[in-house]
C-alpha cells in the first residue's frame, strides 16, 4: 500500500472537536461543499449519513430542515462506480470549496480526478495511501471501537446466561477498511470469551440489505446470538432481521455501526430496541474538520486518524439493555485502549498471529 512521505497523525481531543461544532454556526463567507457517496446516498442510516450530518452541524441547519442546500452545500450519490469520476470532474467545475467522497471504492477515481486539478480540495474519508497533495485523507481507529461493541456483544451473552454463545459478522466489500471493524470486533469477543465461535459473511455491496438479511435470519436459525454489521446500507437487512425476531420474543441481538443505530431497531410501542450497541465512527468529526480547515486557510493534503483517545470512534449506550455493570467494565476497557494497556491489532494479518483468533474469516488485507 502506498502512502504519503509524510504522514500527519493529528489526536485531536474532545475539547477541540467541541469548539469545532462551537464554531460551525459562525460565519462561512459563503464557502461551498459537495458531498458525493455511493448509490446508499445520504439515507444509510450509516456512513454516509454521518459525513453529510457534519456537513448540517457546520452550516447550523438539521436533517429535518437543510435550508441551504443548493446554495452552499450538496449531495449527489453515484448510482454506479462508473459515475463516480464524472461526478468528481462535476463538482469540480462548479468550483466548489471543498468536494467529499465517502469511501475506499472512491479512491482512484479521487487520486485521478485531484491530480488533474492541483488547486482543487477534495476530503476523501476512509482512505490514507493516495498521493496528491491536494487530497486530505481521513481514517479512524475501528479497530478499537470494534473492539468495544465486541466486548458488550459477550458480556451480555453472559449476563443472558447464554451457553457456548456464537456471534456473527457481516461485512460489505472486503477490504483493509472493513477488516479492521472485523478483527477489532472478533477479539473483543474473545477478550471476554475465549473460545467464542466466530462466523463471518461479506455481501459484496453496501446496498444489499436483503442479502444481509437472509444470512442475518440463517445464523439466528442456527444460533448465532448477535451480528454486527459494517457493511453500509445492507446491514439495514440484518437489524430488520433481528427486529422481526425479537419482536416475536427471540433472544438476539444486532450491532449497529458508524450511526447510532437504536431508532432503527425500535420495534414495539415500548420502544424497546434490537440494537443492542452501535459502533459510532464518527465521520463528521473528519467532514467538520475540513471545513475548518478550508475556512482558516490551513488545508493540506495530509492524513488524519481519528482513534478512541481522540473520540472518532466510540459505542452507544442508548440501548437500555447495556447495564450499568456492562457499561462499568466497557469504559474500564476504553481507559486500557487509550492508554496502551490493551493494543488490538488492526489487519488480519497480524490478528491471526494472536492465540486463538479464528483462521477461516473471509476477511483481506488488501
Amino acid at each position: 500500500m502506498k502512502k504519503l512521505l509524510c504522514i500527519c497523525i493529528i489526536v485531536l481531543s474532545v475539547a477541540y472537536i467541541s469548539c469545532q461544532k462551537n464554531n460551525s454556526n459562525q460565519q462561512t463567507s459563503g464557502m461551498t461543499v459537495r458531498l458525493l457517496t455511493d448509490a446508499t446516498g445520504v439515507d444509510d442510516k450509516s456512513f454516509n449519513a454521518a459525513a453529510w450530518r457534519g456537513i448540517l452541524e457546520y452550516y447550523g441547519d438539521t436533517w429535518e430542515n437543510p435550508r441551504q442546500r443548493g446554495s452552499v452545500y450538496d449531495w449527489v450519490t453515484a448510482q454506479t462506480q462508473d459515475m463516480y469520476i464524472p461526478n468528481l470532474r462535476q463538482a469540480t467545475d462548479e468550483g466548489y470549496d471543498l468536494i467529499i467522497a465517502t469511501g475506499f471504492t472512491w479512491d482512484m477515481a479521487v487520486d485521478t480526478v485531484a491530480a488533474g486539478n492541483p488547486q482543487q480540495k477534495y476530503l476523501i474519508v476512509d482512505v490514507d495511501w493516495l498521493e496528491s497533495t491536494n487530497v486530505m485523507q481521513a481514517v479512524y481507529a475501528e479497530h478499537e471501537g470494534s473492539f468495544l461493541v465486541g466486548v458488550a456483544a459477550a458480556l451480555k451473552a453472559l449476563e443472558d446466561g447464554i451457553v457456548n454463545p456464537r456471534f456473527g459478522f457481516i461485512g460489505g466489500v472486503p477490504g483493509a477498511v472493513i477488516t479492521k471493524f472485523e478483527v477489532g470486533y472478533v477479539q473483543g469477543i474473545l477478550s471476554i470469551i475465549p473460545d467464542a465461535q466466530i462466523v463471518d459473511y461479506y455481501v459484496n455491496s453496501w446496498g444489499e440489505p436483503a442479502l444481509a438479511k437472509t444470512q442475518a435470519k440463517n445464523w439466528y436459525d442456527s444460533g448465532v446470538y448477535a451480528i454486527y454489521s459494517a457493511a453500509g446500507g445492507s446491514g439495514n437487512g440484518t437489524i430488520a432481521q433481528a427486529k422481526e425476531y425479537r419482536d416475536a420474543g427471540r433472544n438476539v441481538w444486532a450491532i449497529g455501526v458508524d450511526s447510532d443505530q437504536h431508532e432503527e431497531g425500535i420495534y414495539n410501542n415500548a420502544g424497546d430496541s434490537a440494537v443492542l450497541t452501535s459502533m459510532l465512527k464518527r465521520v463528521e468529526s473528519s467532514v467538520l474538520y475540513a471545513l475548518n480547515a478550508v475556512k482558516n486557510n490551513s488545508f493540506s493534503g495530509k492524513i488524519i486518524t481519528f482513534d478512541l483517545k481522540a473520540e472518532g470512534v466510540g459505542y452507544s449506550t442508548a440501548n437500555s439493555a447495556i447495564s450499568k455493570a456492562i457499561t462499568d467494565q466497557l469504559e474500564i476497557v476504553k481507559r486500557k485502549i487509550t492508554n496502551g494497556e490493551i493494543q488490538i491489532a488492526p489487519t488480519l494479518a497480524e490478528a491471526m498471529r494472536l492465540p486463538g483468533f479464528p483462521q477461516n474469516l473471509r476477511a483481506i488485507d488488501d
